[in-house]
């Protein structure tokens, strides 16, 4: 690959992140309208949501088996058009069942540019002479910021949700284009089964990962509802939430690379785990908005670089082999951002929302304890 070659998949790469960060983000602050327009519960909501997890894992193991034979591009591109098409109809579903078959198709779409993504960031930065995973997952985290700041301020000043979908849907559409001709093109087929459970060392990174994604769905889907229901914010300001914890992940991964190579990946575990539980504390005892805003920031600065170093330890086990344990890491952690929200609303039905990001707390801490495990070079 030529240093131009290089530069320009460095650039595709990017604004696949950057589309399927700002798709994902669109739909955040259309949460509570969908809820009120459907005139659902939690317990149906999550249900809902749910059907953003059945469509994304089926396309994700496809999406895994279909990339070794024609390569990432196809899919990077068919994933962000879907994801871009799909957008204003999750604003104007008008029963359940419209709004939960959209999602399917959303979930779909989200599923297979996330994939195909993550493997041709590891392309890239094979080819690359420095570490790159923080800062490509970083325009993820910026697409994030940009989407749902963008539909919160459409909202905000009275122009309709559908109307604001289509300007989203123009953005995305603009960035596949820009994106395509730069894409790698397909290498030769391995030689290796298609799909295998994981297992060993790569069994906790994808338990891990799942985790840590399930707190990233969890402000997504529910940070919105969660600033609402405890009246710390009016509805129409609700994403400012996801916003905060978008600006806090971005400024961490983008400073990523080097805070690994300072410290390593144990600690960037351990302390980012400690920063993301401390965050769930303030929001949830905060005594006013102002503070309990502010465990936003901590909870996406902690959370930051956690799944980029899970990632490069998937690349440095020799349990199975690196291209499976990726594939497995990548599956299974997606599944915790789009599945596992779903359970949230279970949960929230027959408790409550601040009951269920206590759970997320606790949750994280297993990130902390195992931190040593993850990183031994032995592992």
């Amino acid at each position: 690959m030529s240093p131009a070659e290089h530069r320009a998949a460095k650039l595709a790469t990017r604004l696949t992140f950057f589309v399927a960060g700002f798709g994902i983000a669109c739909w955040a602050p259309l949460v509570p309208f969908a809820k009120a327009r459907l005139a659902v519960d939690d317990g149906t909501l999550g249900l809902l949501l749910l059907c953003l997890g059945i469509g994304s894992v089926p396309a994700m193991l496809l999406t895994g088996m279909l990339s070794t034979r024609y390569g990432d591009r196809p899919l990077i591109i068919a994933g962000g058009v879907g994801l871009a098409a799909l957008l204003p109809w999750l604003s104007i579903a008008a029963t359940p069942i419209q709004l939960g078959l959209v999602l399917l198709g959303f979930g779909a779409s989200l599923g297979s540019i996330d994939v195909a993504a993550n493997i041709h960031a590891l392309e890239v930065e094979h080819a690359s002479d420095r570490p790159l995973m923080s800062g490509f997952h970083a325009l993820f985290s910026i697409g994030g910021f940009a989407g749902s700041a963008l539909m919160t301020g459409l909202l905000a000043v009275q122009i309709g949700a559908f109307t604001g979908t289509l300007i989203c849907t123009a953005v995305m559409l603009a960035a596949i284009a820009a994106a395509a001709p730069r894409l790698l093109r397909a290498a030769k087929a391995e030689e290796t089964p298609l799909f295998v459970m994981p297992h060993g060392i790569v069994l906790l990174l994808a338990m891990l990962t799942a985790i840590t994604f399930l707190v990233e769905g969890a402000m997504l889907d529910w940070s919105a509802l969660l600033l609402t229901d405890t009246r710390l914010v009016e509805a129409t300001h609700s994403g400012i939430g996801y916003m905060l914890f978008s600006i806090a992940m971005t400024t961490g991964r983008l400073v990523g690379d080097s805070v690994v190579a300072r410290i390593g990946d144990r600690a960037t575990m351990m302390w980012g785990s400690c920063i993301a539980i401390a965050g769930f504390a303030v929001l949830l005892t905060g005594p006013n908005a102002a503070i309990a805003l502010a465990g936003f920031l901590l909870i996406g600065l902690g959370a930051s670089n956690l799944v980029p170093v899970l990632f490069r330890r998937a690349g440095a086990q020799r349990a199975m082999p690196v291209g499976l344990a990726v594939a497995a890491i990548t599956t299974t952690g997606y599944a915790g951002i789009l599945v596992g929200p779903a359970g949230i609303g279970f949960i929230a039905k027959h408790s409550n929302l601040p009951t269920t990001f206590w759970i997320l707390a606790a949750m994280m801490s297993a990130v902390t304890l195992s931190a040593n495990r993850v990183a031994r070079k032995d592992s």
